[in-house]
């Protein structure tokens, strides 16, 4: 049996936003939630936290203010799929849909960096938007994934790789 059709949710961005984190596509647990790196081992607010000066435990709300303040925009390279479970391995390729980043660099055209949480935002990104004629050039950094499936590094290492290339946020 085909897995239910997923949804990403509306990017997080301000005007005055200089960088685009990008993420593949929301985990079943923050699709439940309905927030961004929702799982309770995902790294990446610890890792926000670290880098922006503010407790990972605030309220979501607080959370995206405190990337809003810093100029730092959030969404996934998706818009919709077909995915078992909430590994990025499980995404069928052939269904993926991705966001409309033609939309959105014109709409946000302060940012200048896209970060990827991970080797498959990066890819999706490369594979499916890179191509699309009259996409601007900007700067892009590939770093490891906050997912607690990413095991390899440990968070000490992950945040010294996101603190550098976040430099200019601070």
């Amino acid at each position: 049996m085909r897995p239910e059709r997923i949804e990403s949710f509306s990017c997080i961005a301000t005007r005055t936003a200089r960088i685009l984190i990008l993420g593949s596509m929301p985990g079943e647990a923050s699709l439940q939630a309905q927030q961004y790196y929702a799982h309770p081992r995902n790294a990446f607010w610890p890792i926000m936290a670290g880098i922006l000066g503010f407790d990972a435990k605030v309220p979501y709300p607080a959370r995206i203010a405190a990337l809003r303040a810093n100029g730092i925009a959030l969404w996934d390279v998706l818009a919709s799929c077909h995915r078992s479970g909430s590994l990025d391995s499980e995404i069928e390729s052939p269904s993926v849909v991705v966001n409309d980043f033609e939309a959105f660099f014109t709409a946000y055209p302060g940012i200048t960096q896209v970060c990827f949480n991970g080797g498959t935002a990066e890819r999706y990104f490369k594979r499916r938007v890179l191509a699309i004629p009259g996409m601007r050039n900007l700067h892009y950094t590939l770093l490891p994934s906050t997912s607690p499936a990413h095991a390899a590094l440990s968070l000490a290492r992950k945040t010294e790789a996101w603190r550098a290339a976040l430099a200019t946020v601070r």
